[in-house]
């Protein structure tokens, strides 16, 4: 028999084009119809590693991505939003949650693909309601898997027929490690670990593969998807590092597991799939959830060893910044709201902080153009930013209090204050986006303006730091030169634009140099404008 290659070809590329596009397309409609809250779920409910493996399975199901999981989980551990123990079961969750996908491949519906994304398509094109079209993503991406999946299994059809493919399956039934790593291999290459257990389901389904030779190539699919959580952690925090190598190592030890048991294993699969008389990629399917339910069963006594092992294996002292509140104790509210309203001075205390950091970071990256400034900044910002929503919900949890005319007026002052410091974090944001934006651009300052631009962040985080310490010590000392050193900001803004004025007339500066120029000092000096805004608070009345 004769096959057109290229006919081959094409049906299979397109069709595995069209399922990771369906994939990517229903998770977005899924995550949409969630709310969008995937990181609020990850780090409100995993309070501890079995919980982690709950919420690893319901947040995988939600974006139909492991990866996807892993990569914000890795992010939160960065973040210290996590600790390593419960990252840990939230990867094993998502190993487990992945398997959805392929049973969803299992139910034979490819006929009905196009008028499913038919239902997908109007949904999203002719009701207006977000809910609705949410819906219809859902749908439409429902329709598009078994559309890949038929095209793929139309397009590998004919390798049945070839003896190259014949012998290469014939091999991997006699050598088990060959098929992990072709199915290793195949999954870094697809990024996707669901469409190679898809592409799996559709060989097995044409009697392409048998079960001995395909088994070996699941393990390997799953040891793959771990490839995305490791280019996720380059450049991140050593506890991202460590996260992502749990993610390896968890999955790699299953695999040798399942392995040393293969030929049970397989006679299990067997045995159980025509107990239940389950389909070809049924077939695959549940093994495909047997091998990830049972590996974590296994492997879920063992977090704290292997998180032992991975601070061992990647050692080092992990700099994180911690975006949780430490003194917002609910109890004190009712209770006694007069130290509730100290605790909230305490965490403003600690966001005021983060701003100082912050801004530092920022100068930083403008001075060294190195990329990770820029993302400790970006990360303090965040910190910045869930500080205040937990605050100003603390706060207004008290004001329902009955306080006394004091208490009340220290409550007024905390409330402005944490609007001024988060103010401080979006106005460093702007800068960082701004040294982005010259880096992208290659745009160049002169030394005249980094001469400036240096003056005038050193004297802007003395002027931050002052404030915070002026609300810390309630010294009216401070907060009396916080307003001195702010007046010195204004002045030196208006004789720096001056000077950048004379700069572009004399052709020193190119426009987009002096736009660059331009936004930072003015955003500094807004930050000086919050900063006196705190002194202010504190000589008015003391908090």
């Amino acid at each position: 028999m004769e096959v057109n290659w290229q006919e081959m070809l094409f049906q299979f590329i397109g069709g595995l084009g069209i399922f990771l596009f369906a994939i990517k397309y229903m998770g977005d409609g899924l995550q949409k119809a969630a709310g969008d809250r995937l990181r609020n779920i990850l780090d409100r409910f995993t309070t501890n590693p079995f919980m982690g493996v709950l919420v690893g399975i319901v947040v995988t199901i939600l974006i139909q991505s492991s990866s996807g999981t892993t990569v914000i989980t890795v992010g939160l551990v960065s973040a210290g939003f996590m600790t390593l123990r419960q990252a840990i079961g939230v990867i094993m969750g998502a190993n487990i949650g992945t398997t959805v996908t392929a049973f969803i491949i299992g139910f034979d519906v490819g006929e009905y693909a196009l008028p499913i994304m038919a239902i997908g398509a109007f949904l999203i094109f002719f009701i207006k309601k977000n809910q609705w079209q949410n819906l219809g993503e859902v749908i439409f991406g429902f329709g598009g898997l078994f559309l890949g999946m038929e095209l793929m299994s139309g397009g590998m059809k004919p390798l049945r027929e070839l003896p190259t493919f014949i012998e290469l399956t014939t091999d991997m039934s006699e050598h088990s490690i060959l098929g992990v790593v072709i199915g290793t291999l195949f999954t870094v290459i697809v990024q996707s670990s669901s469409a190679t257990v898809g592409i799996l389901q559709g060989l097995y389904a044409e009697n392409i593969i048998d079960l001995k030779a395909a088994l070996p190539v699941l393990f390997g699919d799953n040891i793959g998807t771990t490839i995305t959580a490791v280019l996720a952690s380059i450049g991140a925090s050593i506890a991202a590092k460590r996260a992502a190598a749990t993610h390896v190592l968890f999955n790699l030890v299953g695999s040798v597991i399942f392995l040393i048991f293969l030929h049970p294993f397989t006679n299990y699969i067997i045995w159980i799939t025509g107990l239940l008389d389950l389909e070809a990629k049924m077939q695959i399917a549940f093994a495909h959830g047997s091998f990830n339910v049972v590996n974590t069963v296994i492997q879920f006594p063992l977090i704290g060893a292997w998180a032992y092992l991975v601070t061992k294996f990647i050692p080092g002292e992990d700099v994180t910044i911690e975006y949780k509140a430490k003194h917002l104790d609910p109890h004190f509210i009712e209770t006694a709201p007069s130290l509730a309203i100290g605790q909230a001075k305490e965490e403003i205390l600690r966001m005021g902080k983060f701003s100082v950091q912050g801004l530092q970071e920022t100068f930083d990256y403008l001075k060294t153009q190195n990329k990770k400034h820029a993302e400790t900044g970006y990360q303090i910002e965040a910190a910045i930013n869930n500080l205040d929503a937990k605050i100003t919900d603390y706060l207004v949890l008290i004001s329902a209090e009955s306080i006394s005319n004091v208490d009340s007026t220290r409550h007024v002052v905390l409330m402005e204050t944490v609007r001024d410091i988060e103010r401080i974090g979006d106005h460093f944001e702007n800068i960082i986006e701004l040294v982005d934006y010259q880096m992208a651009n290659r745009v160049k300052l002169t030394e005249d303006a980094l001469e400036d631009l240096t003056e005038m962040f050193e004297l802007t985080i003395k002027t931050v730091e002052k404030a915070i310490e002026s609300l810390d010590t309630n010294s009216l000392d401070l907060a009396r030169e916080v307003a001195e050193q702010e007046d010195l900001i204004d002045k030196m803004e208006r004789k720096f634009r001056k000077k950048h004025i004379m700069r572009l007339n004399e052709g020193q500066c190119s426009g987009q140099a002096g736009i660059v120029f331009v936004d930072i000092v003015s955003n500094l000096e807004r930050i000086g404008d919050h900063a006196v805004n705190i002194a202010e608070a504190v000589l008015g009345k003391r908090a």
